[in-house]
């Protein structure tokens, strides 16, 4: 149960629990951020404009690309034959 609630889905993305505690806690910090500029702008439209979908932007680029880019790099670590 504790491997499953801490250990196996930080491993999945090639982080410890530490690691993807920090990740996860400013996506967090982030998205709320985009939340409230959101509901500003929703009250006065020429307000935050593109804040929020800046913001999307910002965090698709980092969780989608640079995790795919990441994981592409730790494929390839596992998969080089070392010749000495």
């Amino acid at each position: 149960m504790f491997r499953r609630l801490f250990v196996d889905h930080p491993k999945s993305v090639d982080e410890n629990y530490f690691e993807h505690f920090a990740v996860a806690a400013k996506f967090g910090v982030t998205m709320i951020w985009g939340g409230l500029c959101a509901l500003v702008h929703a009250a006065v439209p020429g307000w935050c404009v593109t804040t929020g979908s800046r913001t999307i932007e910002r965090l698709n680029a980092i969780m989608v690309i640079q995790r795919r880019a990441k994981g592409r790099e730790v494929a390839q670590m596992q998969t080089v034959d070392w010749v000495i």
